[in-house]
Formats: C-alpha cells, structure tokens, sequence
C-alpha cells in the first residue's frame, strides 16, 4: 500500500471547489509524473487520511482515473496505477498528431506577431528550466506551448479532449525524456515550429512538428525492454 510519507507534503485541497475533481487532478498528476509508477497499489483509506477526506470523493476520483485507463480497480482486492498501455498511447498520439498539423497549417497562414511572441515566450521558460532538477517546471511549459497553439486556431476545447487521451503516451515520454540530449531535442523542434510559422511556412511548420512529436513514439521498442514491468503490450 501507499505509505503517507510517500506522498508529496501538500495536499491541501480548495474548499470552495468540490473535492473529488481535485483528487483526481492531484493522482493524475502523480500518475503521469511517474512519481506513482505502474502497478502501485492505492488503498481508498490512506488516500481519504492523507487527503483529510471521506472515502466517497476518492472513489469518485479513481473511478473518472479508471476511464482515463490510469488505474486498475479490482472490487473487492485492490486498485492500483495502470500499466501503460502501447496501444492507448499509439491512439493518443495519431489524435494529436492529426489535431496539430492542421493546428500548425492554420497558424502558419496567418500573420500573427502576438502569438509568435506568447510561443517564444514559452520556450525561454523551458530553456530557463532545462537542467533535470527543474523537469516539472520544463514539462509544464512544453504543455503550454501546444495548448497556446491550440487556443490560438480557436480549438481550445480539442485540447482538453486530448488531454484525457493522453495518460498512456504521456507517461511514455517521461521515461524517455531523461536520456541524454531529449531535452535539447524538444527545444530544437519547438524553435522550428515557431520559426516556420513565423514564416508562413505551412510545409515546414507541418514538417517540424511531425519530427517533433515522432520521437517517443520511435523508441517504443527500446523503452518496452528497458522498462518490460512498466508497459502492457497486446
């Protein structure tokens, strides 16, 4: 079982809002963080403890991770983290894919100082952010950018949409992210996207970002054999 201590110090939850949203946006986080790695045990009571909470908004919680794919739930036994699943992660990532190439071929036909200045901004932050003790802080500001992106065409809720597909091929990239020269790679692929919109270049933008986003997905087979407890392929 999950022990207290191993969970992060903070866990305050906003009582203005309701509980069971915040629980599952906490766990997710941890999920996809790798910090509750695949096959972790989640016992109902230690959470509901280390939340201050009824076990009622944490079975809720569970159950909305349990549709994401994210936890396996075994009445009467155990819940526990997920697997990640391959072929969830391939569908994911066909979706983005697909979404962010027209994203990119919108944006590139416009000629949009203000938004080549918000992406640009997000890469300074992730290149201000790209030793590892800053990962999360790297991580949040590469999410920024595709959401900026998605805002920007005016399909901000394809974002969200894609979020909840998203568990699986997520935490992919966070085993592969620590190699060496991944980081640098990432800021590389965005700078060309910006570059190429920046342009109005819709072949090269659309270019850069499959390069871009090609990388995880090219390593399936060598993150399965580094990590075999980690994945479920079928």
């Amino acid at each position: 079982m999950i022990q207290l201590s191993t969970l992060p110090a903070d866990l305050r939850l906003d009582r203005s809002r309701h509980a069971a949203p915040q629980v599952f946006e906490k766990l997710r986080d941890l999920i996809v963080s790798m910090e509750l790695q695949p096959g972790a045990p989640l016992a109902r009571a230690e959470l509901a403890e280390a939340f201050g909470l009824s076990q009622t908004p944490i079975r809720d919680a569970l159950s909305q991770l349990r549709d994401e794919g994210l936890v396996d739930i075994y009445p009467q036994h155990t819940t526990a983290v997920s697997r990640i699943d391959i072929a969830a992660a391939r569908q994911a990532h066909f979706l983005r894919r697909s979404l962010e190439l027209e994203i990119v071929r919108m944006l590139a036909e416009r000629d949009d100082p203000a938004l080549i200045d918000r992406l640009q901004a997000h890469i300074d932050v992730q290149q201000a952010n790209r030793g590892a003790e800053h990962h999360p802080a790297f991580m949040a500001a590469d999410q920024a950018f595709h959401q900026e992106m998605h805002l920007a065409a005016g399909v901000g809720a394809l974002w969200e949409l894609e979020q909840r597909y998203s568990g699986h091929v997520d935490r992919l990239r966070r085993l592969h992210l620590p190699e060496a020269g991944k980081v640098d790679r990432i800021l590389r692929d965005h700078q060309r996207i910006v570059d190429a919109i920046a342009q109005q270049d819709v072949a090269g933008a659309q270019a850069a970002l499959r390069e871009h986003l090609s990388g995880t997905l090219s390593q399936i087979t060598e993150i399965c054999e580094r990590y075999p407890d980690y994945v479920r392929v079928e």
